[in-house]
């Protein structure tokens, strides 16, 4: 197995394993045997997950609601239009916990079209992900991105403000794709569908173009990184709040995880979002959780949407159901 920290790497030969961090540190493993996965295959342990009790989350209900007041005079001084706010909750469990358990736990209780798997040990990462967010496809030179935003229980909880947060961010990635696409070429194909998931419906949209000839992932990881869903509009000045507002380090959740097929010029990355990572060294588990903040957003709405997202995955995470 090969192991860098190169975009540029994804562009030579193999099969590639990728983890992007939320802060932009890249990992890519490239394996020589590569097999289709089959259910039920081998012999994984029972998942012992911490006690729902026990999760403890960087932004309490106050911080947060604050953060949401604090967010919206941003946008009323003309400084964003948009921002994504997150929390990171963690838990303490054992060392010998397997990170492969939960996995299947989550491919049973919660499955998702962007489900994945990645531990790298000796890199200090253990990751398992039960996306429904595409963030990135490639096809040749095609490229695709499918950015959610809008979440409720039922498509009727989806408000004015889901539908223009989702428009908006869609004009983001937009802007983000035509900076590597031939001019002309970006579209969107399907705006604000309503996709119905395990406990909740998303508004999904998608956005496609054609690669110039003289890009490679380098260029494609700079234009798009991070995921425009999870920051915000402007992307760098909702970057700026985020700093400000978040007290805990995102890591690989709102990052990209997924694989690159050299050989083939294929590769689908996921929004590392419903996403569970082990911190050996401090002995925890985290997982992440937000929501789109506009000018329109209910701070306790938002709250209530940041809870709605978790509560079926940590249910899940701590062997209640």
């Amino acid at each position: 197995m090969d192991i860098t920290s190169d975009p540029a790497a994804l562009d030579s030969e193999g099969f590639w394993a990728v983890i992007a961090s939320f802060e932009g540190s890249l990992t890519c493993a490239r394996f020589r045997d590569v097999r289709p996965a089959v259910e039920g295959a081998g012999n994984t342990p029972p998942w012992h997950g911490p006690a729902r009790a026990d999760w403890r989350t960087s932004l309490d209900r106050s911080a947060y609601l604050t953060g949401v007041r604090r967010i919206r005079e941003h946008i009323s001084a003309g400084n964003v239009y948009q921002v994504n706010l997150c929390r990171v909750l963690s838990a303490q469990i054992a060392q010998d916990v397997d990170i492969e358990a939960l996995a299947v736990l989550l491919a049973r209780g919660n499955p998702a079209p962007y489900a994945s798997t990645i531990r790298l040990p000796e890199q200090g990462l253990e990751v398992v992900a039960a996306s429904p967010e595409l963030f990135l496809r490639r096809q040749g030179r095609t490229l695709t991105s499918g950015p959610i935003k809008g979440t409720g229980r039922t498509e009727a909880d989806l408000l004015e403000k889901d539908h223009a947060e989702n428009v908006m961010i869609v004009d983001l990635v937009r802007n983000d794709l035509s900076r590597v696409c031939t001019p002309g070429s970006v579209t969107v194909p399907d705006l604000c569908a309503v996709e119905k998931h395990p406990g909740l419906v998303h508004l999904v949209s998608s956005v496609r173009g054609e690669l110039r000839d003289d890009v490679g992932w380098p260029e494609v990881l700079d234009a798009t990184f991070p995921p425009g869903s999870v920051t915000g509009a402007p992307k760098h000045r909702a970057l700026d709040v985020i700093k400000e507002l978040e007290t805990s380090a995102r890591g690989p959740y709102c990052g990209g995880i997924g694989w690159v097929d050299a050989d083939t010029g294929a590769a689908e990355l996921a929004v590392g979002i419903r996403t569970f990572w082990i911190d050996r060294h401090a002995g925890t588990l985290h997982f992440g959780t937000g929501a789109g903040i506009t000018w329109g957003s209910d701070p306790e709405r938002e709250w209530q949407e940041t809870e709605l997202k978790a509560a079926r995955l940590l249910a899940i995470a701590s062997n209640a159901p």
